[in-house]
């Protein structure tokens, strides 16, 4: 530090750096941006492992490469990587590229803070405090708490912690042996991380009562019902019930409002994984698929994927309003969470989470947000019913195609699909599944 050297890059040379910034910047907007969303460029360039391996050089040796050879290698990664911003790209639940969610991702990996105290992160600590607020509004809650997490799995495991520790404060001492035999409840098409979490937060996947759903994959409430009812007589207390809006594979959204009905009678916790569906809050049409929702206890919601507000950005949305993700997770780390601070230390908000270092997910989506409105937000969301009734439309003509369900219950004014023709008013849930011939590679 004596000597004043620039420290702008390990070699001392900030020229460089810079230039080299520059030209990957410069690589990702022709190989990324223009090529990446491109109908006439491929999705994938597809290797097989070993092959891809040879291609790409993967040994890290003891000495340097020279800045051309750096800027080749970024190309290579880019050109054998798939392109989930590409018009073709159907894979996963995230896909296309908004380009204010991007230019939020490259600031924040720009400035490279974490999201644990304000000292650190002041404009990004107040920025989640109202991204997370106006998520909550839209839920139905004129308060609560929350917090970005590394995932929707990981929001859905906290919800179980929290509802745990909650019922049984004692076991964040004491453990397991604090706790009787526990049971939550989710339908049987539910996203795996529910077992997930229940194993890695030591209920074992046993503990999760699997509900049966209706032809459509909604959970059935008497089902439920019965499940909790034979849990106690088990001897087995329940405390949380898990639902789904807007199941993985069949883009089930289950009935809120009777599940709640359910909850409230037997005084269980209940948690809404809206990590897909959890968007269609924004559209005046088909909100009410989630009509209930304002009665869940947590909610977990994914703008990384119908928003495309770009990996990842998971929020956990909670109703409570006595600082039980603080109670629950704290350890009060007196090196970093100093209570006699120069300004409010409740905006520390590390001790709300069990990671210590914790990345920015909130500007991507508050960025968006201002420049697109929640006007501009509810059409994104809308566009996506409407083409997936035009798929599914497209489809039932096209030969060597199957329609395996078409998951279509009542109708509201104005969203009538092609099928109903205008004759009766459109409920719209829809996620057709299809069957296909296999493909060549070579089609990527």
């Amino acid at each position: 530090m004596a000597d004043s050297k620039p420290l702008f890059s390990p070699d001392g040379d900030p020229m460089a750096a810079e230039a080299l910034l520059r030209d990957v910047f410069g690589i990702v907007m022709d190989e990324v941006i223009r090529k990446g969303t491109s109908a006439s460029e491929k999705v994938c360039e597809w290797k097989e492992p070993e092959e891809l391996k040879r291609l790409l050089d993967l040994e890290l040796r003891s000495e340097g490469e020279a800045a051309e050879r750096i800027l080749a290698r970024c190309r290579e990664v880019i050109h054998y990587s798939v392109k989930t911003c590409h018009p073709h790209f159907f894979n996963q639940l995230f896909s296309g590229l908004d380009p204010h969610a991007l230019a939020g991702r490259i600031v924040t990996e720009s400035l490279n803070t974490s999201q644990y105290t304000y000292e650190i992160a002041p404009v990004f600590v107040l920025m989640e405090e109202e991204v997370l607020k106006k998520l909550r509004s839209l839920v139905g809650w004129s308060s609560g708490d929350g917090v970005f997490c590394p995932g929707g799995s990981i929001s859905n495991m906290y919800a179980v912690n929290l509802a745990r520790y909650q019922r049984y404060p004692d076991c964040k001492q004491r453990g397991l042996r604090a706790l009787p035999p526990l049971a939550l409840f989710a339908s049987k098409e539910c996203h795996y991380s529910i077992k997930k979490g229940a194993a890695f937060l030591g209920l074992g996947t046993d503990s999760v009562r699997v509900v049966k759903t209706d032809e459509r994959g909604k959970m059935i409430p008497e089902d439920l019902e019965r499940q909790i009812s034979l849990a106690e007589a088990e001897g087995i207390v329940p405390f949380l019930v898990s639902a789904t809006s807007g199941t993985t594979v069949l883009g089930a959204f289950d009935p809120l409002e009777a599940i709640a009905d359910v909850c409230q009678r037997h005084g269980l916790w209940l948690h809404v994984d809206a990590a897909w569906g959890g968007s269609v809050l924004l559209s005046q049409t088909h909100r009410h698929l989630l009509d209930g929702i304002q009665r869940a206890d947590s909610v977990a919601w994914n703008p990384h994927k119908l928003l495309t507000a770009g990996l990842q950005c998971s929020a956990l949305l909670l109703r409570d309003t006595s600082n039980l993700l603080r109670r629950c997770h704290g350890s009060q780390a007196s090196y970093l969470f100093q209570q006699d601070k120069f300004y409010d230390v409740a905006l520390d908000t590390g001790d709300k989470v069990v990671q210590c270092g914790r990345r920015v997910d909130c500007l991507k989506l508050w960025l968006m947000w201002k420049a697109q409105g929640g006007q501009g937000l509810e059409r994104r969301v809308d566009q996506a019913f409407a083409l997936a009734w035009y798929l599914v439309e497209e489809l039932k003509k096209r030969e060597g195609f199957e329609l395996i369900m078409e998951n279509l219950s009542m109708c509201v004014s104005g969203s009538c699909p092609p099928a109903c023709g205008g004759s009766r008013k459109a409920r719209i849930t829809v996620k057709g599944w299809l069957r296909w011939p296999r493909y060549s590679r070579s089609a990527w």
